[in-house]
């Protein structure tokens, strides 16, 4: 287990492998191991450092704040102290949302960025997603945890394939989530809207989406491929919303092309 101290709080993360560095970012209720697999794919290439977003897993717990914004600050800092000039950004779900907007604050920060079933725009989240953002709905939940894991479960068979070991790690992070982490980054997700930026992006974007996504619609492909300059998609069609584990082999495969990929673009990106 590594950790650094930011500004803000602390930040686990885990590392692997040698080379160039990958940054890997996880989705709401989640945590860093969703990307072991991922990590063990890459390690013979790329040193990847898999975080903790702060509220989630075991990094710190301590502020109010949870918001996309946030997030983005906690990616600068952590490539701050370890010395990370740039690095490709792989981000799931809300991980994903954060890595766009990182790319759009910070273009000298990304080199590339994969979105992994990851919302451009919050409307395109699952209605109880949007509902979990509202605070007195959160809290009337937060309360009634029996009623919480019950209603996860009975979800998990539309959220991905091997639904009982994803329910197994989903309930395990839940536990080491705040209350405020837990409402705060979901609403802040819903209300987070790229579409009008993303033509001013620099960076090269991959989507990678599953077409049977429940949680985000999967037609927010077509909004990266329609707007981002420099694009590439990947749609799986036996993937829900986690292809890194509907899929693994595939999408480690789409993963470490993408990253290997020579642009010809002049912003840097290659």
């Amino acid at each position: 287990m590594s950790s650094i101290v930011t500004d803000q709080g602390i930040v686990h993360y885990e590392a692997y492998g040698r080379g160039q560095p990958v940054i890997l970012l996880h989705g709401w209720l989640g945590s860093w191991d969703y990307w072991l697999n991922t990590m063990e794919a890459l390690g013979k290439g790329y040193r990847c450092y898999a975080l903790d977003f702060w509220g989630f897993g075991e990094s710190g717990k301590t502020r109010r704040s949870y918001q996309v914004v946030d997030f983005v600050d906690l990616v600068d800092q952590f490539m701050d102290r370890l010395g990370i000039e740039s690095a490709p950004i792989v981000g799931h779900s809300m991980g994903g949302t954060v890595a766009i907007l990182m790319a759009l604050t910070k273009p000298k920060r990304t080199k590339r960025v994969i979105v992994v079933g990851s919302p451009i725009n919050g409307r395109s989240l699952n209605i109880f997603l949007r509902l979990a953002g509202e605070p007195w709905i959160a809290r009337l939940v937060w309360r009634m945890p029996t009623l919480l894991q019950y209603g996860i479960r009975a979800f998990s068979p539309l959220v991905v394939n091997d639904w009982p070991v994803w329910y197994k790690m989903i309930t395990r992070d839940l536990s080491r989530t705040t209350l405020e982490a837990f409402f705060t980054s979901i609403g802040s997700l819903h209300h987070t809207d790229l579409r009008p930026q993303l033509p001013g992006i620099t960076t090269p974007v991959m989507g990678i989406y599953g077409v049977g996504d429940n949680v985000v619609a999967p037609t927010q492909a077509n909004v990266i491929s329609n707007n981002a300059p420099v694009s590439r998609i990947k749609m799986m069609t036996g993937s829900r919303h986690f292809p890194m584990l509907d899929e693994p082999q595939t999408f480690n495969e789409q993963l470490a092309d993408f990253l290997s990929f020579k642009f010809e673009s002049s912003n840097g990106a290659s």
